[in-house]
């Protein structure tokens, strides 16, 4: 299942081809695989984060571990993270649909998906007139299903909900301090 980043500044894609569940687990994994290897150096002075995702699914407004997942990543990385969630039925909107994931469509058409080499090496080649390019990479590790986040755990994490929607846009800042994960599967 591939997992994309779309940094619209630079008219670039990174998608993760992982080979176990599409967790949020998996998909904040992605997002820290983008920073490391080629958003911090793109993006050296950056001090935040914004991140636009559907309203459901592993990134979804609701899900607990994408949010106890991505206060991991704003420790790791010393930055806040701002979200937007879109609401519920409009993913159709998303940049990242119309502006990478289509022509990765059009681009693997009709070509057999036999191995993941072949899926990211489609993927890696996909390119437009306007100047997308995109980087792919596999991702090998496992992402188990059924991890719930605890109570204690949601009210360690540093959120500050938007005033507008809040349920949907929040920013989760550096929070240093949170407890080791007490995760029950």
């Amino acid at each position: 299942m591939p997992y994309g980043v779309y940094d619209l500044a630079a008219n670039s894609g990174w998608v993760s081809v992982g080979i176990d569940h599409d967790t949020a687990a998996f998909a904040v994994n992605s997002i820290r695989q983008w920073w490391l290897r080629v958003g911090r150096a793109r993006y050296p002075e950056a001090t935040r984060l914004l991140i636009t995702a559907d309203g459901g699914g592993s990134n979804g407004s609701r899900v607990r571990l994408w949010k106890w997942e991505l206060q991991t990543l704003a420790n790791e990385l010393g930055l806040d993270i701002a979200v937007s969630h879109l609401p519920p039925g409009t993913s159709k909107w998303n940049k990242i649909e119309h502006r990478l994931f289509s022509f990765i469509s059009q681009n693997w058409r009709a070509k057999p998906l036999v191995s993941y080499r072949v899926i990211v090496e489609l993927i890696s080649a996909t390119t437009t007139k306007t100047g997308l390019t995109v980087r792919c990479e596999l991702d090998t590790g496992q992402y188990p299903n059924g991890i719930v986040v605890l109570d204690a755990e949601m009210a360690a994490i540093n959120i500050k909900p938007a005033e507008f929607h809040g349920e949907w846009n929040y920013t989760i800042s550096p929070n240093y301090h949170a407890p080791n994960r007490a995760f029950v599967s």
